[in-house]
């Protein structure tokens, strides 16, 4: 099973703040030297990333599919040897539905359209990167180069919390693609990973005005970071961090054996066809 020390390339979505931030930088401290491309919408905080030896490349996730469809054919092209993808990227909102809410413009009047815009960076960007960025990994893995995906979700993906509905929502639909296709890909050499973080000291809540407030009950970044980056050396296909690991544990990880059986009933039946 492929680890992060073999990572030769590696971009990380998200990487201007919170936990995409914290990835990158560790990564590009690895010894094994790997390369690191980090995006982002702002530019001036690649820039910063590009002190550390990050390379940046400008993307709002919240695009539509043939710009994600270039960004991937540019960074492919570009770093033909990138071998790993940490989708990172997130954004969280407040939707109170109790009190109405318009769907064409929302509470919320910097994101007129923030339900849509939390489905489009924290699901369907994550999923479309994936599915250009593939064939790409399928090709190097076909010539014995080691490939893995790394997706994190989040654990109020697993227990959700009221106040943010339509985020759990997001990162409930991630989670669930990212067990599915790890099943997809096991046998092609493609490593597929799902972070699962509790609630993580992030600017994820200053939109919210909840910072202090949650700043008082949140894990610390640094914290998380290494927890992470010591699963991720170790190759661990789930790394659950913090209450999220308890709650994973409990809830998840009985469906995932039940999952495992399928596949192997699945994988009888279709060598029996044959």
């Amino acid at each position: 099973m492929p680890t992060i020390l073999d990572s030769k390339c590696v971009l990380v979505t998200g990487a201007t703040s919170g936990i995409g931030r914290a990835l990158a930088l560790e990564i590009a401290k690895l010894p094994s030297n790997p390369k690191v491309i980090g995006s982002g919408r702002r530019q001036e905080r690649l820039d910063e990333l590009s002190q550390a030896g990050i390379e940046g490349m400008q993307l709002d996730l919240n695009a539509d599919r043939e710009t994600l469809k270039t960004f991937v054919e540019n960074l492919v092209n570009k770093n033909p040897e990138l071998d790993t993808a940490v989708l990172c990227a997130g954004i969280q909102r407040q939707h109170k539905f109790k009190e109405g809410i318009d769907l064409d413009t929302t509470h919320d009047p910097s994101n007129p359209t923030a339900i849509s815009l939390e489905w489009n960076v924290n699901y369907l960007s994550a999923v479309t990167i994936i599915t250009y960025l593939l064939p790409h990994f399928l090709k190097l893995t076909a010539a014995g180069r080691p490939c893995s995906i790394i997706v994190v979700t989040s654990g109020i993906g697993i227990i959700t919390v009221p106040m943010v509905p339509n985020y759990c929502a997001t990162k409930s639909a991630l989670h669930s693609f990212t067990t599915a296709l790890r099943a997809q890909v096991k046998d092609a050499n493609v490593h597929v990973a799902e972070i699962i973080p509790p609630l993580v000291e992030s600017e994820l809540h200053d939109a919210q005005g909840t910072t202090e407030r949650l700043s008082k009950i949140w894990m610390p970044l640094d914290e998380f970071t290494r927890n992470v980056m010591n699963g991720l050396k170790n190759g661990d296909p789930v790394i659950a961090v913090g209450s999220a690991k308890g709650n994973y544990e409990r809830f998840e990880l009985p469906k995932e054996e039940i999952l495992a059986n399928f596949v192997k009933v699945m994988h009888k039946q279709v060598q029996e066809e044959k």
